[in-house]
């Protein structure tokens, strides 16, 4: 199993960027998620998506960031729109097998990718 994120980069505050995880091995078509972490901080869930497509989102990120997947590609996508300084982290894609541990404690790890939102 290995999850490849990328994507990340230097944007303006309110603008968008879209980062891609790409899933090879077993692990796909179970629930995968998007994580992120601020600088001394520990790694916060940002989004869900199950593998039929239903989605959640953590409060701070409702209504500026969507989540989504294509099964062709095996990947997974997070479009962060109306980007401000403090979504500024690394974001890490994640899967585990068990959907319960997703949101949670998941097993598997993509290897970061940073987004940086400039004033």
């Amino acid at each position: 199993v290995q999850l490849q994120a990328s994507g990340g980069g230097l944007v303006q505050s309110e603008e968008s960027l879209t980062l891609s995880c790409v899933v090879s091995g077993s692990i796909w078509g179970t629930e995968m998620g998007w994580y992120r972490q601020f600088p001394g901080k520990q790694r916060e869930l940002v989004a869900t998506i199950t593998g039929d497509g239903s989605t959640k989102y953590e409060d701070p990120v409702k209504g500026r960031f969507t989540i989504s997947r294509d099964n062709a590609k095996r990947t997974v996508y997070l479009h962060l729109d109306s980007l401000q300084p403090e979504d500024t982290a690394v974001y890490y894609c994640a899967a585990d097998r068990n959907p319960l541990v997703v949101s949670q404690n998941p097993a598997y790890w993509g290897q970061g990718t940073l987004v940086t939102v400039s004033s």
